[in-house]
């Protein structure tokens, strides 16, 4: 295992980058904790592959440095990294049986054979593959060919990093669940370094203690599944992250309190306008917003029952607002008063929290 620091890597696809749109990544220094697991969360575009690729070596960045236990390896080629990468699409040899599929990498380094079997056994029972080992790989349905490429990442116990590049795409939703629950067992279990790829917010927060948010080529937060939920540093992750994702709300700053269209919001601490911001906002999660006797005077547009609870859709002044209300709670007719967290409610300048 190792401790994984990108030192202001930056890096572009053309030769001479003349705007920060000519950038995959913008400048990032991100380290990755030995024995950590995380999640790399985006969307489709944001630079996720390009960032495994330089971690793996099979890009070098456009500037500064890569490093492995603070060794500089920028420069180093992917098969001297040790590293073990797992695709979104299961890479099995068919004709081979689950054990030599298993069995491969250890064989292709020269692994004495009777450490090869304890090591498989050991990575089968891991992954419930002890029934299927004398099974031809061709025989599996997709999850059990995927949980062969895992087991294949698993197998060597001298990688620096394993790495997960949307490993649960093509699996059936139902089981989905049960692969994430054993890739956090195998974590437990392992202690190896583990980066998880996904643009599904469901995967990186039941599989990672620490998930790295990217938009545009930017590494826009990092932290625990609640740190991200609770105290959003940027706009998008507010967004990005939750269901129905975060209430934005135009403001202004008024004796250090944010004020929406004339109504003072109460935050947990003063805030002062940078100088040079140009859009400041209120952000607040419809979990942290409720019915009150008073409080912002709404007029009620929609309510979705989605079972344990209910999404309300109001407005104030053509304001759109979404409120998410356990289904006990009662919901006024057609006007009512909502009430922020204080705690929970944060505000932004051109995206990014006012701290």
């Amino acid at each position: 295992m190792a401790k994984i620091t990108l030192d202001k890597v930056r890096h572009s696809y053309t030769d001479t980058p003349l705007s920060p749109d000519d950038w995959a990544l913008k400048q990032l220094d991100v380290i990755w904790s030995d024995g950590g697991a995380y999640a790399l969360l985006g969307p489709s575009g944001c630079g996720k592959t390009t960032l495994l690729n330089v971690i793996s070596g099979l890009l070098q960045p456009s500037e500064w440095r890569v490093l492995f236990d603070d060794q500089d390896v920028t420069n180093v080629p992917s098969d001297r990294r040790d590293i073990a990468q797992i695709f979104q699409f299961p890479v099995v040899y068919d004709t081979m049986s689950v054990f030599d599929n298993l069995a491969f990498p250890l064989r292709n380094r020269g692994v004495p054979e009777a450490q090869v079997k304890s090591r498989v056994n050991e990575i089968a029972r891991m992954l419930d593959l002890e029934s299927a080992l004398a099974n031809r790989a061709s025989g599996l349905t997709a999850d059990g060919k995927q949980k062969i490429s895992l087991g294949r990442g698993l197998v060597r116990s001298d990688v620096n990093v394993i790495m997960f590049d949307e490993p649960l795409t093509v699996i059936d939703p139902h089981l989905k669940w049960q692969l994430r629950s054993k890739l956090k067992e195998l974590h437990q279990e392992v202690g190896a370094t583990m980066i998880y790829v996904t643009h599904d917010q469901t995967e990186a927060l039941t599989f990672a203690d620490k998930v790295v948010v990217m938009h545009e080529g930017m590494v826009v937060q990092i932290g625990t599944p609640v740190e991200l939920f609770d105290k959003p540093k940027h706009t998008f992750v507010g967004h990005f992250i939750g269901s129905p994702g975060m209430n934005l709300l135009p403001c202004e700053v008024i004796e250090g309190s944010p004020s929406f269209l004339g109504h003072r919001v109460e935050v947990a601490e003063a805030v002062e306008r940078p100088k040079d911001a140009k859009q400041i906002e209120i952000g607040v999660r419809p979990e942290f917003l409720s019915f009150a006797s008073e409080g912002l005077p709404v007029d009620i547009v929609k309510v979705n029952d989605v079972g344990r609870y209910r999404i309300v859709e109001v407005s104030h002044k053509s304001q759109s607002i979404k409120l998410v209300t356990p289904e006990n709670v009662p919901i006024p007719e057609n006007k009512g008063h909502l009430v922020f967290d204080r705690a929970k409610t944060h505000v932004y300048a051109d995206g990014w929290i006012i701290s």
